[in-house]
C-alpha cells in the first residue's frame, strides 16, 4: 500500500483543514502519515519552529516506507527551512514523489537543485483551494503515470516548443532570485500563476526576474490562473507587454494555480508547448 507523509513546510494548519486533509487522504485508499501539528507554533504565520518544519519533512523523506511527501498547505515560510535540510542525506535515502504548490514552489526548486528529482506542483488538501475535482487530478498524477496534457485558452505568444517544465508561483520565483535554487529557466518551459497580486505587483517581480537573466534562454512560458489579481483584461496586459519580448511561445488560460479545479503540474519533466492546439503535454513525474 502506498504511503503519503503529509508535512506543513510553510504556514499553520488549522485542525479542522487537517481533518479534510486526512480525511481526502484516507478516501484515497492510501496509508497516511500525519507530520503536522495542527494550529500556529510560537510566530503565528508559521507552522512551528524552522527546524520542527524542516525535521518533519527530513522525517517524511528518510522513512523508507513513505511514497509520497505531500505538503498539506502554503502560507509563509518555506524559505526559511531550505538551509536546515541535510539535502546529502536526503539524497541518499533514494527518490520520493513530492508535491504541493504556492509557497512551495521554494522547496519544488530545491528539490530540482539538490536532488535532480522531478516533483508535482499541486493542489493541497487543507490549501483554501482543495476540492474534489483538483484532488482527483493530484490522485491521478500520483497513482496512474502517463503523459499529462494540461489545455490553454489563448496564445499571447505563437509558437510551438520543447524543455522540462519549471516554476511555479511567481512571487516565490522572484524572491528566490539570487540564491542557489534558483539558477534561471534556460531551455525550459516556465509555468507561472499568483494570487491576490496587484497588477503593480505582477509587473514589478516579472520586470525583476527579466533585469536578473532568470528568463535568459528559455523556450516557452505557460500561464496559469490569477486569482485576486485585477480585472483580467489588465492581468493579461501586464503579462503579455512583460512577457512578449523574450521571444518564445507563450500559452495563458492553463488551469492551475489558486483556483478551484485546480489541475497538477509535473515540474522537472519534458514537455511540448503548442500554441496551435493551445496545450502542453508532459510526460509523468
Amino acid at each position: 500500500m502506498t504511503t503519503v507523509a503529509l508535512v506543513a513546510p510553510a504556514g499553520p494548519v488549522l485542525p479542522d483543514r487537517l481533518d479534510r486533509a486526512l480525511a481526502a487522504l484516507d478516501a484515497w485508499g492510501v496509508r497516511v502519515r500525519n507530520l503536522v501539528t495542527p494550529g500556529p507554533g510560537h510566530t503565528p504565520y508559521l507552522a512551528g519552529p524552522d527546524a520542527a518544519r524542516a525535521e518533519a519533512f527530513t522525517e517524511a523523506w528518510l522513512d523508507p516506507e513513505v511514497d509520497v511527501v505531500l505538503a498539506a498547505r502554503g502560507g509563509y515560510g518555506t524559505q526559511r527551512m531550505l538551509d536546515l535540510l541535510d539535502w546529502a542525506a536526503l539524497r541518499d535515502a533514494g527518490p520520493k514523489v513530492f508535491a504541493g504548490s504556492s509557497d512551495v514552489t521554494a522547496l519544488h526548486a530545491a528539490i530540482h537543485t539538490h536532488l535532480g528529482l522531478p516533483t508535482l506542483f499541486s493542489p493541497m488538501p487543507a490549501g483554501d483551494h482543495w476540492d474534489e475535482a483538483g484532488g482527483e487530478h493530484l490522485r491521478r498524477a500520483l497513482f496512474t503515470p502517463g503523459p499529462v496534457t494540461l489545455p490553454g485558452t489563448e496564445a499571447v505568444v505563437p509558437g510551438a516548443a520543447r524543455g522540462r517544465l519549471t516554476g511555479g508561483n511567481l512571487s516565490l520565483l522572484a524572491a528566490g532570485v539570487g540564491t542557489r535554487e534558483h539558477g534561471g529557466a534556460r531551455n525550459a518551459i516556465v509555468v507561472l500563476e499568483d494570487v491576490a497580486e496587484p497588477v503593480y505587483r505582477l509587473d514589478r517581480m516579472l520586470t525583476q526576474l527579466l533585469r536578473s537573466g532568470w528568463f535568459a534562454g528559455v523556450a516557452g512560458v505557460v500561464l496559469g490562473t490569477w486569482t485576486g489579481c485585477g480585472e483580467p483584461t489588465a492581468v493579461r496586459a501586464v503579462l503579455a507587454d512583460r512577457l512578449s519580448g523574450l521571444g518564445v511561445p507563450v500559452l495563458a488560460g492553463v488551469r492551475f494555480g489558486h483556483v478551484e479545479g485546480s489541475l497538477t503540474v509535473p515540474l522537472g519533466v519534458d514537455a511540448v508547448l503548442d500554441t496551435a492546439e493551445l496545450r502542453v503535454t508532459t510526460h509523468a513525474a
